[in-house]
């Protein structure tokens, strides 16, 4: 490992561990705050040190600084030959970066379930990274221990923002209006919708505000964030072992937003319907691949196409069900036939099929 990068990625795991103590301390003054910096800064660290690690350059020519965090995020998840990040994985950093924001330049009130998988989430992704980067253990730097002991547990998403959204409500009922409580605590809810959606962007009083009024009016948050509407919070393991990630649901694609886009953050949710995410029928998609029809249909069975809710999905409309298949089956199908033509597989399948028919019949006498 280069020295620059060793340096810079014993800072990261520093800053971590600080984040972590933080965290887990018993009283709550500048908690909050210097967690959230101090996650982030692990964060530009690790970056600068995996970039580098992978041969890829932290500073432009002439620049005297280092590049942003936003900047790390693009190269980590388009460079080619840098490339470590998944668009799931950026989505996390986002959400991150933007709450520290907040933290260190204004006011926010953030939940403990909130913040809790928030930390959670960022560890889990710094332990991800730093094992497919640079092939090591988080615990070769953290302690094996079952942390945190808490009188708040977390709970999923949609019960997390149902208690959050009722909150806000209870500050902005008639007689009580509490209007900067309620920004402070609608903030990070903001936050996390924005950067989802891909809004590099802290809302003004007035927008915050207005969303408030949604809110109080009996408007569902699912329509108020959007962004918050189309992820989800996986968890796998217990204890020392838990892994908390933040995904998108089944269907909606990320997207990397063009540099240069103003307000923009790196990557965002797409939010679709689905029939448009699945948008060809097997004759389409035997078109695009420019093959017949029963040699596409083969290569679906052989590829087992069909149980993957990435290329495919039945839809039931009225007493009608249609099979649909998304874009990514044509690239999972071209790939395929670089290592076998569609002949072998016809052949293949054609012999499994006589087998089977011979089976079924010695089974029948």
């Amino acid at each position: 490992m280069k020295r620059e990068a060793k340096l810079l990625l014993n800072k990261a795991c520093d800053s971590l561990l600080l984040a972590i103590e933080l965290f887990n301390r018993p009283h709550d003054r500048g908690r909050v705050t210097g967690t959230l910096i101090l996650l982030d800064h692990a964060f530009e660290m690790f970056l600068k040190a995996a970039i580098l690690h992978r041969g890829g350059r932290i500073r432009e020519r002439r620049a005297k600084q280092t590049i942003g965090f936003d900047k790390c995020v693009r190269l980590g998840l388009s460079d080619g030959k840098v490339k470590f990040l998944t668009e799931e994985q950026a989505l996390t950093l986002q959400i991150i970066n933007g709450l520290r924001d907040a933290a260190q330049h204004h006011l926010l009130d953030i939940s403990e379930g909130q913040l809790y998988i928030h930390v959670q989430s960022g560890v889990t992704l710094f332990r991800d990274l730093l094992k497919y980067v640079f092939g090591q253990d988080l615990t070769r730097y953290l302690p094996t221990r079952v942390l945190p002991v808490s009188t708040s547990p977390p709970t999923d998403l949609a019960t997390l923002f149902d208690s959050e959204v009722e909150a806000i409500r209870q500050l902005l009922q008639p007689g009580k209006r509490r209007q900067i409580e309620m920004e402070a605590r609608l903030r990070p809810l903001a936050i996390l919708d924005s950067a989802i959606r891909g809004e590099k962007k802290q809302l003004s009083s007035g927008q915050l505000r207005r969303i408030g009024r949604h809110l109080s009016s009996g408007k569902e948050w699912t329509e108020v964030f959007p962004g918050v509407a189309a992820v989800e919070i996986t968890t796998d393991g217990t204890g020392p072992t838990l892994s908390l990630r933040i995904t998108k649901k089944e269907g909606i694609p990320v997207r990397l937003v063009p540099e240069g886009t103003p307000g923009a953050a790196v990557v965002a949710v797409k939010r679709v319907n689905e029939l448009d995410f699945y948008s060809l029928g097997a004759k389409q998609l035997a078109e695009k691949l420019n093959l017949t029809l029963p040699k596409t249909v083969a290569i679906i069975d052989y590829l087992g196409i069909r149980k993957d809710p990435k290329y495919y999905k039945q839809f039931k409309i009225g007493g009608v069900t249609h099979k649909r298949y998304s874009p990514k089956a044509i690239e999972r199908i071209k790939t395929a036939l670089e290592k076998e033509s569609a002949e072998e597989i016809w052949e293949k399948m054609k012999q499994r099929r006589m087998k089977k028919k011979d089976a079924r019949e010695k089974y029948s006498h």
